[in-house]
């Protein structure tokens, strides 16, 4: 069987193991807080040079637009969201087209270029998680003035909640600028970075959650920008980083484990989507992908943002044979098989 079979049959499975998913019923709304892999737009309404409203971006979404998601269609939670029986893509925060009753089965409260650090999003001029956390807040009362308590309360509860952070303080913040690390070891910063997502799961537990999923980071040495970067072996996967983010993991799930211990009510599920990629970049043809080294965007080595739109003519015709789209996100492909494996495995431990 040839390589585009073997994708192919790939695309069905998920077709067909997602139908499986949970139902509307049981999820009224999903909640996202993070980075760039679940910013749907919130960077578009905010002074930052970290966007993706602009083409290639979005090429392959509904209609061929760029709406700030970092990817050629649509991310991760999109497809979570619609094999939850709910709409088919997450609306931003931010995003005053959408009405509260529309954002009521779904919102997306993630600034790309943000981390779990305060400091990763002022280097970037994004939303830190803090204030996402404010907005959380906001939108609580508008869906109570929209829907009445009763009706916002049981949605806030019922709700399945998201969070995709943390790659920024490595890739961004600690691996590249001084700061960080002439404070912190690399054991230091990541047990401060845990910390903060075990905060940040605790306040949105006390405004209501009791169903989260919580991403682990992806190996960031095998990024195109890290494969670029990587000066002791360039094009090769930086093992060391790559590393980082297993401990980074392991130390989260250890986290997870006594915040599900500690907290009444709480269902926290930690999500591998370490595991995921390194499948995939394992063995890519197995999935129908060619490309696992660069980016479909410019010349796949270091764009990614306005880079990507500067050199837009350099892209690639099919996203779908990359496993990533620009040096740093993944395709829409992968974040579907990515998106598989939640909706097929963490939504039964979660909801």
């Amino acid at each position: 069987m040839t390589s585009q079979q073997l994708g192919c049959c790939w695309v069905l499975l998920i077709a067909l193991l997602s139908c499986s998913a949970a139902t509307a019923s049981e999820v009224p709304a999903i909640i996202v807080f993070g980075d760039s892999t679940v910013d749907s737009g919130n960077n578009n309404y905010i002074l930052t040079v970290a966007k993706g409203n602009f083409p290639p971006y979005g090429r392959d979404f509904d209609g061929g637009v760029a709406t700030g998601r970092f990817s050629n269609g649509r991310l991760v939670t999109d497809f979570v969201s619609e094999a939850l029986g709910l709409p088919s893509s997450v609306p931003a925060y931010l995003d005053s087209t959408y009405t509260i009753d529309q954002l009521a089965t779904g919102v997306s409260f993630a600034s790309g270029g943000t981390g779990l650090d305060s400091l990763t999003a002022r280097v970037a001029s994004v939303i830190p998680l803090s204030q996402q956390l404010e907005y959380f807040k906001e939108y609580i009362e508008k869906l109570k003035q929209a829907k009445g308590e009763d009706v916002a309360n049981e949605i806030i509860t019922e709700a399945l909640y998201v969070f995709s952070i943390g790659t920024n303080d490595f890739i961004i913040n600690y691996f590249n600028l001084p700061l960080r690390r002439a404070v912190y070891t690399t054991a230091e910063y990541t047990a401060y970075l845990v910390g903060e997502a075990a905060a940040a799961v605790r306040d949105t537990h006390e405004l209501g959650a009791h169903k989260i999923i919580f991403a682990g980071l992806a190996p960031i040495g095998c990024l195109p920008s890290a494969r670029t970067l990587n000066h002791d072996a360039p094009g090769e996967c930086n093992e060391e980083h790559s590393q980082v983010a297993v401990a980074f993991n392991t130390a989260l799930t250890e986290a997870i484990g006594k915040l599900n211990d500690e907290l009444t009510g709480l269902r926290v599920v930690y999500s591998d989507t370490y595991s995921v990629l390194s499948a995939i970049l394992s063995n890519p043809s197995y999935y129908g992908f060619v490309n696992i080294a660069q980016g479909c965007c410019g010349t796949g080595l270091i764009e990614t943002s306005v880079l990507c739109g500067f050199n837009d003519h350099l892209t690639c015709q099919d996203a779908d044979s990359y496993v990533f789209f620009d040096s740093v996100h993944p395709s829409e492909r992968t974040y579907q098989i990515i998106a598989n494996k939640i909706i097929n495995t963490d939504l039964k431990l979660v909801l």
